[in-house]
């Protein structure tokens, strides 16, 4: 195994988890594993700059790391024999420890050896070249000195006049080269300022695989920096000590000359033959038969589709295509980086740049007014830059407007609307008119707020004519061309998988973009009318024209707590979502609720620091055609009383006070009922139970559940039954086994759970269960042999050895074991 095959894949990391599982399971093997991690992270980013650096090595550098190549294969297989190996096994584990503890001596021998004196050998071999290339440019500058100096003399009549034009035309010159060096100085600081890291990261993608076949990507919402990293990149001198002179640098856009962009790569990569869009050009799929192949980069920039990426791409030994793009095609693409926002002190200096011709705020100007605005841009470059200069040499009036219309989503000026927002809004322009308007719903909530996927696929179904599994499509579609980001990747998901703990974040310059496309016309007559930021009262403009109905299908309010008096009396007759943002302990719902027929579905997210008291609950005892409701930290009230709508399909309630709210409820044709971290939710109601057309029922993260009722056995269509995080539940009522229709059990973190039910083998539907982190339980009922259905097990380490002996009995069923994740995510909220 060359050097190049062993440092270049994943073979390295693998081998160092390896090390580190190793030190974890055995004294005896915990030293010598420690060691050799250490010599490893020592040796290998050298190992990588070497090969990074294309210059051949020579023949005796070659066999030394040959060989240590070869030591550290062996303790690769060495590690894989010890992680299997029986802790019991005391007589191999021995002659394990000592082989580990030789090879961890050969590395460490190497290090302190001829790595040392290779070093040595390169500072010599350096300082030599340096003496010697200073010695050449001293030369050239004595050449240049002399030739400038004819030129004084030369140009024009006489000695004096010829000077004189001489001492112009060079003062014009050094003028004129200090004016570039200025602007390639700011430009260099635009283009490498907070892209350091990217650019290594996209280096290593570009450099480190030893397949000569491969797609990378560069990826990012507009105005990220995409282009500017992939120009850095082709200038690096790793990079172009790599390629040489073989870069390809080509600008694809939304409408491409496919053919001439095919004739240009092939005619490059064969070597700059020049063939023309007609030439007879060879499939995607065509290998060359080149003995030697050159190594050769491809650049396609600002790619927007992949039926056009596809016939650019081309299976050619030794030819790399970097894809720049808003968009992921992970079809194509097969490793990706994704651009990261600048840090904080980065986008103030480039905004200061862009604003004052400096990197830093300029004495006399208002500080927290300037980061203020600078904060508003998000650490987006495209907005620093536009924004910053839309702004310069402005009084501090018109900064103080910017701030306020910014804050609100909208556009500063013509500067900031043509090249900012109408640039983004490329990215929306080319979405199908249903992806566009679902994008466009995502202004409807609260800047910097995470936003549930559960409401949002909720208010798509109800308002774009989709199904669940459509608009998570959707969803995935935002995702992949980066208009949203998934918090967690909602990828993994099946269809018996939870949404509820995978959300949905958007940068706030394509909230705005969202905000200043749905704002376009008179207030009343938006499909969508909007309160982009909490204010104290509703806005001026809905006042103005509260005397006609508003035409608005969504309609989204931000405020703080709410009386009667601080409502407008309005008219809705469209209105079919309606979104409530508010942070308050208390807060009354708005009397116009009545005036919305259309209603469909309620969303109401109260953002303080404890649960809100509402008041008003009685204005929706009008709405025939509620759907789905959504309460987040809210005490719930008496449901049953206030919902007399017969079409109540979904209730989630999250983070909320039950206060017993549904011991009488009846919603009989409930079909979805969510519970999640309801602290004072110790025994689920009876009440459940009569709601027979119930199929999904969510019962998460309520710590103090501990009995669930009886006759379970009534919901005969529950099919999906999650249990999650409930540490308090002891045991599962034997109803369960009742229950016909049942295909997926999730009773994971139920760490007080004793065991399952003696009949579970009768829930003859069931195919997937979930039931990580049950501690408690330590086997399985006899009559699980008989759950034909089941395809599939997610449980703990300890007990999958008796899954797997029910799987002699189910050949169909896949028990994964599932790995231990520990994260703090719900601490950002």
């Amino acid at each position: 195994m060359a050097v190049t095959d062993f440092f270049a894949g994943e073979i390295v990391t693998e081998l160092l988890k390896n090390l580190i599982a190793i030190s974890k399971k055995s004294w005896q093997f915990k030293d010598s594993a420690n060691g050799l991690k250490t010599s490893i992270e020592e040796i290998h980013p050298i190992i990588r700059e070497i090969m990074y650096s294309g210059v051949e090595l020579t023949a005796v550098r070659q066999s030394q790391l040959g060989h240590l190549s070869e030591t550290l294969r062996q303790g690769h297989e060495l590690a894989h024999k010890i992680l299997a190996s029986s802790r019991y096994n005391i007589y191999k584990n021995l002659q394990y420890a000592r082989k580990m503890e030789k090879i961890e001596k050969a590395v460490a021998k190497f290090i302190q050896g001829p790595l040392q004196a290779h070093i040595l050998a390169d500072v010599h071999h350096i300082r030599f070249e340096t003496t010697e290339r200073f010695d050449r440019l001293e030369g050239s500058s004595r050449r240049i000195e002399q030739s400038l100096g004819a030129l004084k003399i030369g140009a024009g009549g006489g000695a004096g006049a010829g000077a004189g034009a001489g001492s112009s035309w060079m003062e014009e010159a050094v003028r004129r080269v200090e004016e570039e060096q200025a602007r390639m100085k700011w430009e260099s600081t635009d283009l490498v300022l907070g892209l350091s890291f990217g650019l290594k990261k996209v280096k290593e993608m570009v450099l480190g695989s030893g397949d000569d076949l491969k797609v990378i990507g560069i990826c990012g919402i507009g105005g990220s920096g995409k282009t500017t990293l992939a120009k850095e990149l082709i200038n690096d001198d790793h990079v172009r000590s790599y390629f040489g002179e073989r870069i390809l640098f080509l600008t694809v856009s939304q409408s491409p000359d496919i053919d001439k962009l095919k004739a240009q790569i092939l005619g490059f990569i064969m070597g700059n033959q020049v063939l023309s869009p007609n030439s007879v050009l060879p499939e995607c799929n065509f290998r060359f038969e080149w003995r030697n192949p050159r190594k050769t980069l491809v650049v396609l920039d600002d790619v927007w589709s992949l039926s056009n990426l596809e016939p650019l791409v081309f299976n050619i030994p030794g030819c790399t295509t970097l894809v720049v793009s808003r968009f992921k095609f992970q079809t194509v693409v097969k490793a990706t980086y994704d651009v990261e926002l600048l840090g904080e002190d980065e986008a103030l200096s480039l905004f200061c740049h862009s604003a004052f011709g400096q990197k830093s705020i300029p004495r006399g100007a208002d500080k927290k007014l300037v980061k203020q605005i600078a904060d508003e841009c998000k650490r987006l470059p495209l907005a620093l830059k536009v924004i910053g200069s839309s702004l310069r040499d402005q009084s501090e009036m018109i900064w103080a407007n910017a701030r306020n219309r910014l804050s609100r989503g909208e556009s500063i000026g013509e500067s900031h609307e043509n090249k900012l927002l109408e640039r983004m809004a490329v990215s929306v322009k080319w979405l199908s008119p249903k992806v566009r308007e679902c994008f466009l719903d995502l202004g409807a909530f609260p800047e910097d707020k995470k936003i549930p996927v559960d409401v949002l696929i909720n208010m798509w179904v109800e308002t774009h004519d989709v199904d669940e599994i459509q608009a998570f499509a959707i969803l995935n579609e935002l995702s992949d061309k980066n208009l949203v980001t998934l918090v967690k990747d909602a990828r993994e998901r099946d269809i018996y998988s939870s949404c509820y703990d995978i959300s949905v974040t958007q940068h706030d310059v394509l909230r705005d973009l969202a905000l200043h496309l749905s704002n376009s016309g008179s207030v009343d007559k938006r499909s969508r009318l909007l309160m982009p930021t909490r204010e104290t009262e509703l806005p001026r403009e809905w006042d103005r024209h509260s005397d006609g109905p508003f035409q608005a299908r969504i309609v989204s309010i931000h405020t703080g707590e709410m009386a009667e008096m601080d409502w407008l009396d309005m008219q809705f007759p469209k209105a079919e979502v309606l979104i409530l943002n508010f942070a308050s302990n208390q807060y009354l719902l708005p009397p116009f609720i009545r005036n919305m027929p259309k209603l469909k579905a309620l969303i109401l997210i109260n953002y303080s620091a404890s649960n809100a008291t509402v008041r008003g609950f009685s204005v929706l005892s009008n709405l025939a055609n509620l759907r789905s409701l959504w309460l987040e930290k809210v005490s719930v009230p008496q449901l049953s009383s206030a919902f007399p709508s017969k079409k109540l399909r979904k209730i989630s309630l999250i983070l909320c006070k039950i206060n017993n709210s549904l011991d009488q409820s009846a919603f009989p044709r409930l079909l979805e009922l969510t519970i999640d971290h309801c602290e004072d939710l110790f025994v689920l109601p009876c009440s459940i139970c009569d709601m027979h057309l119930l199929k999904n029922l969510s019962i998460t993260n309520c710590h103090n559940l501990w009995q669930l009722p009886a006759d379970l056995s009534k919901l005969k269509c529950l099919q999906i039954l999650r249990l999650y995080a409930c540490p308090s539940l002891r045991k599962l009522p034997p109803d369960i086994c009742e229950l016909p229709c049942l295909k997926y059990l999730n009773i994971s973190q139920c760490v007080d759970l004793r065991g399952l039910p003696t009949n579970m083998g009768k829930l003859a539907n069931l195919e997937k269960i979930d039931m990580r982190e049950c501690s408690q339980i330590r086997n399985l009922p006899k009559s699980a042999v008989a759950l034909k259905s089941l395809g599939r097990v997610v449980c703990d380490e300890e007990i999958s050895w008796f899954w797997r002996q029910v799987q002699k009995a189910l050949p169909e069923l896949h028990v994964q074991v599932a790995e231990q994740r520990f994260d703090l995510d719900w601490l950002d909220e």
